[in-house]
């Protein structure tokens, strides 16, 4: 693995905004610490790693075609992709990390950003290995290592699971984008922060090494319970997530260019030219890093927004609303 992290790899950026800062060279303690932070977390990932059969009678078919997911809770639910599982009420057929074989039910799914959850259906007298999911989009960002685990090219006893270490190098509201490499199998499968925990959820392959795609964990919280209770989301209204109606430049300095009318950024006195320096304490650069954060918490939340305005820094609380219909 050492030798793999200590290959300086430029972040290619894409665009001026969204993506990771360039780092051509990594320092050799850095690497060293991104070793032992995968090192640590591995072995309990690769507890919490399934394969997942699917296709006509997948379940008692070895052969069906193979996809990931991730334990995330000691009763046994997994988070997966919905192109994996395809509709509620399925049948499939789940291998274990020890090779052991279970069977599972696919739940509800969000057909607008590929997020989907399984249960295993067998009652363990004792916990699930399972991992935590991250809660807070905020600490999310471009240029951050991350780790991917999956069974690309579908489950190989003697290889194992496939581990790529890499960054994030987009993130938008509902996904990330790193330089994991992926493949056919590892559908489904999860990316985790240096913390452990679940980021992303492979989701689409692209052609270029760059251009790998994750489900990230804002659409899962958003539809946590739709999805729990098997429904199928095929189209969100336009008030879900947070809201807070301002017009943002793009750019590396989050200000305010316009305010709407009668939105929660103009009850709490938001003006243009102030400047957005952090979220509830944590600080804010990107304009897709905030508008994922925004988008990642509940209508009806009170944020606090750090601003600077006239030289002077300030803290507002801000109710946040739902977006309005378009008419």
């Amino acid at each position: 693995m050492l030798a793999f992290l200590l290959c300086p790899v430029p972040i290619r950026a894409e665009s001026a905004f969204e993506v990771a800062p360039a780092t051509p060279v990594h320092t050799f303690s850095e690497l060293i610490q991104v070793q032992g932070l995968v090192q640590k977390f591995l072995p309990r990932a690769r507890e919490t790693l399934v394969a997942v059969q699917v296709g006509p009678g997948a379940a008692r078919d070895p052969e069906g075609a193979a996809a990931s997911g991730v334990i995330i809770s000691p009763d046994g639910l997994i988070l997966t992709a919905a192109h994996v599982v395809d509709k509620p009420g399925r049948e499939l057929r789940v291998v274990l990390a020890d090779g052991s074989i279970a069977t599972a039910t696919s739940l509800g799914m969000d057909m607008t950003t590929d997020a989907a959850m399984i249960r295993l259906n067998k009652k363990s007298t004792k916990p699930w290995p399972h991992m935590l999911i991250c809660r807070d989009a905020r600490r999310t960002l471009p240029g951050e290592w991350c780790f991917a685990l999956g069974h690309p090219g579908g489950q190989d006893t003697q290889r194992g699971p496939v581990l790529r270490v890499g960054k994030i190098i987009r993130q938008t509201a509902n996904n990330l984008q790193t330089d994991c490499v992926l493949m056919g199998g590892d559908s489904g499968g999860p990316l985790f922060n240096l913390q452990g925990e679940v980021i992303g959820i492979h989701s689409l392959i692209w052609e270029e090494r760059d251009q790998n795609v994750h489900i990230a964990m804002a659409p899962f919280l958003r539809s946590w319970d739709a999805m729990l209770a098997s429904q199928v989301i095929k189209e969100w209204d336009s008030g879900a997530g947070g809201f807070l109606g301002v017009v943002i430049m793009d750019g590396y300095q989050l200000e305010v260019l316009d305010v709407f009318d009668g939105s929660p950024a103009q009850k709490a006195d938001l003006r243009a030219g102030d400047r957005i320096l952090s979220l509830n304490d944590v600080p804010m650069t990107l304009e897709a890093q905030f508008r994922a954060a925004i988008r990642a918490l509940p209508s009806g939340e009170t944020v606090i927004l750090q601003l600077l305005r006239d030289g002077q820094r300030r803290k507002v609380n801000v109710v946040l609303g739902s977006k309005p219909s378009e008419s």
